[in-house]
């Protein structure tokens, strides 16, 4: 049950990222390397949420 858990609060992570990610390139002068930054981030959860569910 708690790696359940854990996948769900990674899983709410990751769509925060995507959340601030579009956010972010609604603005005429957004940050690239924030945005690189927030990629990076959502990859590594997503990563580690697949791992998860393969054990």
């Amino acid at each position: 049950m708690a790696v359940d858990a854990r996948i769900r609060e990674l899983g709410n992570k990751h769509t925060f990222l995507e959340e601030k990610i579009e956010k972010e390139l609604l603005h005429p002068a957004h940050d690239p390397l924030l945005i690189s930054d927030l990629k990076k981030q959502k990859l590594r959860l997503k990563e580690e949420i697949e791992a998860l569910r393969q054990r």
